[in-house]
């Protein structure tokens, strides 16, 4: 059966806000399955953690540097993890995702999502046939618009390219606070299947506008520097974690983090980024077991806003 919009609003939002807030008993009877959220736009379940490879994936052709990402993302897909995020502005990262994807033979199995930054179409055009090459796909999963840099033109070439088969998914990123009433200006007018934006439990401002038009627009969201570039981590260093954590069983700080932005209704997906198999691992361990309800949830913001 295929839903219209009203209809996949209405279950994906109930899904979403099931999962967020400890009511689907599935979960609890099935620790091992890793959490999926549907895209809105279609249905579609991917993973609740992604892989970003902004500065991580950024490295050169010598073997040593290459090897450790390449186990990360094999340990990424061994643990359930689909959707990889990269970008031409990201040095060589996207070059880098692409190659290692080959070469573990993983590129079939991975949910590529680049972007697209330049004001003239051509140039995007270009920039996008340049990713399609490194990444070794015909088809993207999910092009987004960088930072809205020529969001009017480029979001009509990537509707172009949509209806053609060349992308299934579009959207727009920002990681910037200074852009927010721009990117809610965009989402309020433009038909998206994808947001890109900074949120935290450090950095809850998105929660005030730009989650809530997300889930009423019907936008699934990927979200960037779930960890602020580690100064979650610095806040709480030489601090045990609270044992009240196990009650949504997180087992790290990094779960305790990831967890907190899983668990708000409207967000698809974070995507951090790592070069050590360790931390991917511990990441991929908030994509599993039980997520903090309301309640927890403001428990957590306390918590963390009295450090």
């Amino acid at each position: 059966m295929i839903l219209n919009r009203r209809e996949m609003l209405k279950v994906t939002a109930g899904a979403s806000a099931a999962l967020a807030f400890g009511r689907l008993p599935a979960l609890a009877q099935q620790p091992s399955a890793i959490m999926k959220r549907p895209i809105p736009s279609s249905g579609e379940l991917i993973p609740v953690v992604g892989l970003g490879t902004a500065r991580t994936f950024d490295v050169g052709a010598a073997a040593e540097e290459r090897a450790p990402l390449r186990e990360v993302l094999e340990a990424f897909v061994e643990l359930g993890g689909t959707l990889l995020d990269t970008a031409p502005g990201y040095g060589e990262s996207e070059a880098v995702s692409g190659e290692l994807a080959k070469s573990a033979g993983l590129t079939d199995r991975l949910f590529m999502a680049t972007k697209v930054a330049a004001e003239a179409r051509e140039q995007g055009i270009a920039q996008m046939e340049e990713s399609m090459r490194l990444l070794n796909r015909q088809v993207i999963d999910l092009m987004q618009v960088h930072n809205l840099r020529g969001w009017e033109t480029q979001l009509a070439t990537l509707r172009e390219w949509k209806a053609a088969g060349r992308l299934r998914y579009i959207g727009i990123t920002t990681s910037s606070l200074r852009q927010y009433d721009a990117f809610a200006a965009v989402m309020e007018k433009q038909e998206l299947d994808f947001v890109q934006l900074n949120y935290s439990l450090g950095t809850r401002a998105a929660e005030e506008r730009l989650l809530p038009l997300a889930a009423d627009r019907g936008m699934a969201v990927l979200v960037n520097l779930p960890y602020m570039r580690g100064r979650l981590f610095q806040a709480v260093e030489g601090r045990e974690l609270p044992e009240w954590a196990a009650e949504f069983d997180a087992k790290s700080w990094g779960q305790f983090f990831l967890k907190y932005v899983i668990s708000h209704p409207a967000v698809t997906c974070p995507i951090p980024a790592t070069t050590k198999v360790r931390h991917l691992r511990d990441n991929m361990g908030a994509a599993f077991g039980r997520l903090p309800d309301e309640t927890m949830r403001k428990r957590m913001v306390e918590f963390f806003d009295a450090l």
